[in-house]
């Protein structure tokens, strides 16, 4: 029986899409997994994406200007009346830098191949754009894959990741065209979905992961059986990896080793990357055009 109170209209709930607590919860987990995958698809789309040239390496490498900078800075230090803890962590730290100015050559280099690709992609129309350089999003040699396209003139991707470190996006990254992704599994499937060309540069863990997830799709027959991938900077690879070694143990055989091409410098890298995509990819690929 009613107390004979009346009772206030209530405000009507949050619809399930627009509730901020719902979204983020286990049970709504395919939901935001559904939007990694949509999101990316719609804006490629939008933009006329056609495919890309996958570009990883270290988040770690900079560019030789910031690595020379702290190179030079620590040269000034004075050290006369360091402790000796001080002096020990201030000579770790100077050869850390001259590393890091070593290595700097690589953000350089794919900066000038991402420029050359990039320039030489403008030539072919921008309905559908083709062969767009793609990185994931972040420091070191994703900047300078973005970096370069941005300096030719042209679009490029960036698929960054939500991580503890080095997470944030790059500023030459397209607008249209920056992802940031919760997901490894959805970002190295945008990664892989449209790209013609992977150009793997010196890195750690993420880019060998990567590296691997690439050429496991393409063994298996996962990726297309053209798909190219290179390794660039034999002298890093070659000491951190011994690729003839899984040959020699029969883990590969030579027909799966042939996957890989190598290159040393910015213009015999551009020259196997453009070889084989005009050979193997010029018709282009209906994907993104099937939505």
């Amino acid at each position: 029986m009613s107390d004979g109170k009346k009772l206030k209209p209530q405000h009507a709930p949050k619809a399930p899409h627009e509730d901020p607590k719902f979204l983020s919860s286990t049970p709504a987990r395919p939901i935001r997994i559904l939007g990694e995958y949509i999101h990316p698809l719609v804006q490629l789309k939008r933009e006329g994406i056609g495919d890309t040239i996958v570009m990883f390496g270290s988040a770690r490498i900079e560019s030789h200007e910031t690595a020379q900078a702290r190179c030079t800075r620590l040269k000034n230090v004075k050290t006369s009346r360091m402790s000796a803890a001080k002096l020990s962590k201030h000579r770790a730290d100077v050869r850390h830098a001259r590393s890091l100015l070593e290595m700097s050559r690589y953000y350089e280099e794919a900066r000038q191949l991402s420029h050359k690709l990039t320039t030489w992609s403008l030539t072919l129309g921008p309905r559908p754009r083709r062969f767009v350089v793609c990185s994931g999003g972040g420091p070191g040699i994703m900047e300078a894959a973005n970096r370069g396209a941005y300096e030719a003139g042209g679009k490029s991707v960036g698929l960054s990741i939500e991580l503890p470190h080095e997470q944030f996006a790059n500023p030459y990254i397209s607008p249209e065209l920056s992802f940031n992704f919760k997901y490894f599994f959805m970002r190295k499937l945008w990664f892989a979905q449209i790209a013609k060309a992977l150009i793997v540069f010196p890195g750690g863990f993420g880019t060998m992961d990567e590296l691997w997830e690439m050429l496991t799709l393409l063994q298996t027959g996962k990726l297309a059986k053209h798909n190219l991938i290179l390794i660039y900077g034999r002298k890093y690879w070659d000491e951190v990896l011994n690729w003839k070694a899984m040959v020699r143990w029969g883990m590969i055989n030579e027909e799966e080793y042939k996957m890989l091409q190598f290159a040393d410098t910015v213009d015999e890298a551009f020259d196997r990357i453009r070889a084989g995509l005009e050979k193997y990819h010029m018709e282009g690929d209906p994907f993104l055009q099937a939505y």
